[in-house]
């Protein structure tokens, strides 16, 4: 196991993305974390080294850890602790034992209408309570749903978590951008978002559009690379 600052471990990858690499770890049995019991399994992202070694991101990383920590609501994987250890910058979420929803998809085809509508209402009300709160996701896509599973009135549903809130925008500073880098997922990407001009709430209100065309069909309205 690998440990992560003074507090966590890691165990398994889970994945690896864009921005950094998803463990499965758990919390330390000898320390105490707000929220979270000694030995309880977590999610980590771990960013990218290049993300790390920017001081521009490290900044943003830092005056954002208070917004990302209070954003809660059942439909959003809740951020537990942000740690920062020389080139590491790393992310504490709760572990979401479930697929996510680009895998599901193409494992299992396209939701029913009124199944993607109901699972879409979710993600939009999650969207609603962060842009409240004046935090825009900047790249939502299937990926960045986890599936959850939740029993009501003992019939087992699927319970959508949405996750890597502010990952884009604390990837997209000077530092990066200088590299030419596009930082988002081009089917997913909001007019705005690829010309360079201010990224609102309203982009995700275009994403979540683009999700809900492929929920339904399979797959997103537009092709390409660009």
């Amino acid at each position: 196991m690998r440990p992560v600052g003074s507090k966590y471990l890691l165990e398994d990858s889970l994945g690896r993305g864009a921005t950094g690499t998803v463990w499965r770890g758990r919390v330390r049995d000898d320390v105490a974390v707000p929220g979270l019991l000694p030995g309880q399994a977590v999610a980590v992202k771990v960013l990218r080294e290049e993300l790390a070694a920017d001081p521009d991101i490290v900044m943003r990383f830092l005056r954002e850890r208070s917004a990302l920590l209070r954003l809660s609501h059942p439909n959003i994987v809740q951020v537990r602790d942000l740690v920062v250890e020389g080139e590491l910058l790393a992310l504490v979420m709760d572990l979401v034992d479930g697929p996510d929803l680009f895998h599901y998809l193409r494992g299992n085809g396209p939701l029913s209408p009124i199944a993607g509508s109901l699972l879409m209402a979710q993600v939009a009300d999650a969207l609603a309570a962060s842009h409240a709160d004046g935090i825009v996701h900047r790249d939502l896509k299937p990926a960045n749903v986890l599936l959850a599973t939740a029993t009501v009135d003992g019939v087992e549903q699927m319970h959508p978590m949405l996750t890597d809130f502010g990952i884009a925008r604390l990837a997209d500073s000077p530092g990066i951008t200088r590299t030419h880098e596009f930082v988002g997922t081009p089917a997913y990407v909001a007019p705005e978002s690829a010309e360079g001009r201010p990224q609102t709430s309203a982009v995700d209100v275009y994403g979540a559009g683009i999700m809900l065309y492929e929920l339904v069909t399979g797959r997103p309205p537009f092709q390409g690379d660009g």
